[in-house]
């Protein structure tokens, strides 16, 4: 059968996550006086992104909240035993500069436009709502949407293919009639695929697919080529193009 709806994930597919997050921190860590104690800026933004991608997977696994998880990131980062409002106040001030950079990546709305008549559409993120919803209504993209699923409100995140049955629910859509795009090749490629989704991994960076990368799905470099995939579904007697 023929793909009926998309879901999208946001932060690096829709939404240039890692841009906004570079340059916010960047702005963020000059204001408050903490480049110095790094040999570099790019040094200090490299620790800001290993302590977000540890204290993020202590979430996805249940071990702590949305706002832990934040709140960790700056206690970690500051290497100091701050007081929840404490750290709430920092990383405020931190998203002062963040969302002072969001911006959709260029190929985002011109492929909206283009699937607008032919596909329903909805998002799957393993954000929370609270975050999204005001994200994409910022970044003008909200009212494309039918559904808007996340994480912290669902109890479930992707690779689980609760969260991606979930998406599927929200559309009233089976699974094999419903597309995922996202740029993480394990948590949105595989975990699309093994949810029985058309699996697309939008791979922005170009990087050399390894031998772990995920099977099953679609690999594109730009959403431009994202209508024609949609339009000639080979999930089905074809080999796959994640190498």
């Amino acid at each position: 059968m023929s793909i009926r709806a998309v879901v999208w994930d946001v932060d690096d597919t829709l939404f240039d996550y890692s841009t906004a997050d570079r340059e916010g921190m960047r702005a963020h860590l000059a204001a408050e006086g903490l480049l110095a104690g790094y040999g570099s800026p790019e040094q200090a933004l490299v620790r800001w992104r290993e302590i977000t991608d540890a204290q993020w997977a202590r979430y996805a696994a249940g071990e702590t909240s949305f706002l832990g998880q934040r709140r960790d990131r700056v206690r970690v980062f500051l290497g100091e035993e701050l007081s929840d409002a404490e750290a709430d106040a920092w990383f405020e001030r931190y998203l002062r500069h963040y969302e002072a950079a969001w911006a959709v990546f260029p190929d985002v709305v011109p492929v909206l436009d283009a699937l607008a008549a032919g596909y329903r559409h909805g998002v799957l993120s393993n954000s929370s709502l609270t975050v999204q919803d005001r994200k994409l209504r910022v970044l003008g993209l909200h009212g494309r949407f039918e559904s808007i699923l996340c994480a912290a409100e669902l109890g479930v995140s992707k690779p689980e293919a609760a969260a991606f049955l979930a998406a599927c629910e929200a559309l009233a859509l089976p699974p094999h009639e419903v597309a995922y795009v996202g740029d993480h090749p394990e948590i949105d490629g595989r975990g699309a695929a093994e949810a029985g989704l058309l699996s697309v991994w939008i791979d922005r960076e170009g990087g050399a697919v390894t031998a772990s990368a995920p099977r099953g799905g679609h690999r594109i470099g730009t959403l431009s080529e994202l209508p024609a995939l949609l339009g000639a579904d080979t999930r089905f007697g074809a080999p796959d193009t994640f190498g």
